[in-house]
């Protein structure tokens, strides 16, 4: 197959671009042709996605729209393969290009904000459609900023997005949660198939570091890792105020380390820095963005991933990536998050209507009060975790990809919604 691949961007910004700069050679490994088209090659400060060799590229704020249009319709794709794009009337015109299949990182035409959460007057996860009734819901639950004219951008921007799912030929959702969604918001279920996220190579991390759980020493602390962007509604400020409870709970001192960065740091390490204070046995450290070996080491050194989010995680890749070196997870019960975290088997959930600091300490603890259950749940996450990777996701990748080029050399796909907004491109 010629398979196009669509991003708004060329450089290693987010997740999206990680799991393309893994997709990619897979594909072209398993005999496939590649191409890249991108809207943008920003931010600056981002190296490029890596692409194997040989492989075409267009970037529209190189070459132009138009010219970007010429150069994928000449190279004759099978499909496009579209991930994240900045303007719905971009995506339309790709579509015509070539039968497409969308990969739905998150909320894609389903919420207003992307972040599918009330965050008053207390966060929670919101489960209704979109349509002009979220425009009712958007203050008095705070789903987004103040500005009105921002809702309305965004209204119209993510009804046109919702307008355009029809006419995909499959839509790929990163996790049982976003199909569901999705189906909610109209889509076929037929064309909707849930393919969770590859972590890797799951044999990569080494042996089962669980050992024999009746044989287990009791360890002199208990570590914990929260390891993601620092904002309200990934919960650190929760997780936080749970450590009491759990230092009381396991009976052991705490070591908690916050790795990564975002715009609540601050507020979340003065924070802790009172929680340390008052209490005896909670060390809190806050490391920044650790990758490569440092995060190798950090991961050796945990015990236990606290996903404390308090929005709808679409996925929660980092679970999964946790249970492949033999770490365990508690999180809230939100979006995505069942489809990997089995509770008491490697982990423990915590509810989410509305998530509490109570909760949350509630399935830490359970994951840490006994060394013998959490060594079984260090084998449980290593188990788990087979389950994500990368061959098997790329199996699923293209059978769909298979049935959409088959299908479309038989029938046309439904046709274009007329979009209400139209998007510039500056050529530099």
């Amino acid at each position: 197959m010629r398979i196009a691949v669509v991003n708004w961007s060329r450089r290693a910004l987010g997740g999206a671009e990680t799991y393309l700069a893994g997709i990619l050679p897979d594909l072209v490994a398993a005999g496939h042709e590649v191409a890249f088209w991108s809207e943008q090659d920003q931010p600056w400060n981002r190296e490029r996605i890596p692409l194997p060799d040989g492989v075409p590229e267009w970037c529209v704020a190189e070459v132009g729209l138009e010219r970007a249009l010429e150069g994928l319709r000449a190279w004759a794709p099978d499909l496009a393969f579209v991930h994240i794009t900045t303007g719905p009337e971009t995506e339309a015109a790709v579509m015509e290009v070539a039968p497409a299949v969308l990969l739905a990182h998150g909320y894609y035409g389903t919420c207003i904000s992307g972040a599918k959460t009330h965050k008053s007057p207390v966060p929670t996860p919101c489960s209704r459609p979109l349509g002009w009734q979220c425009l009712l819901h958007y203050y008095p639950h705070r789903c987004g900023g103040l500005s009105p004219l921002t809702m309305l951008r965004d209204f119209r921007r993510n009804s046109d997005r919702k307008s355009l799912l029809p006419a995909y030929r499959a839509v790929v959702a990163n996790s049982r949660h976003i199909r569901d969604e999705l189906v909610a918001n109209g889509c076929d279920p037929a064309r909707v198939h849930a393919v969770p996220l590859p972590v890797g190579d799951v044999g990569a991390a080494g042996g089962d570091p669980a050992g024999d759980p009746s044989s287990i020493p009791d360890p002199p602390e208990w570590r914990l890792l929260f390891l993601g962007r620092m904002d309200r509604l990934k919960g650190g400020r929760t997780l936080v105020d749970a450590l009491p409870a759990i230092r009381a709970r396991t009976g052991r001192p705490l070591r908690v380390t916050f790795a990564g960065d975002g715009p609540d740091r601050a507020a979340w390490e003065e924070r802790a820095a009172r929680v340390a204070r008052a209490g005896d046995g909670v060390a809190v450290e806050f490391v920044g963005w650790t990758r490569g070996a440092e995060l190798e080491a950090l991961w050796t050194r945990t015990d236990l991933l606290v996903v404390p989010s308090l929005w709808p995680e679409p996925f929660g890749l980092v679970g999964p990536e946790a249970g492949l070196r033999g770490v365990p997870a508690a999180a809230f019960a939100v979006g995505g998050i069942p489809d990997w975290l089995q509770d008491g088997v490697n982990g423990h959930l915590a509810p989410a209507d509305p998530p509490t600091a109570a909760g949350l300490a509630d399935a830490v603890a359970r994951c840490l009060e006994d060394p013998a259950a959490h060594a079984l749940l260090r084998s449980g996450a290593r188990e788990v975790a087979r389950r994500f990777g990368r061959k098997a996701h790329l199996e699923a990748l293209l059978r769909i990809f298979e049935d959409v080029v088959r299908s479309g050399r038989q029938t046309a796909g439904r046709p274009l919604p007329r979009l209400r907004q139209t998007r510039t491109f500056q050529v530099r």
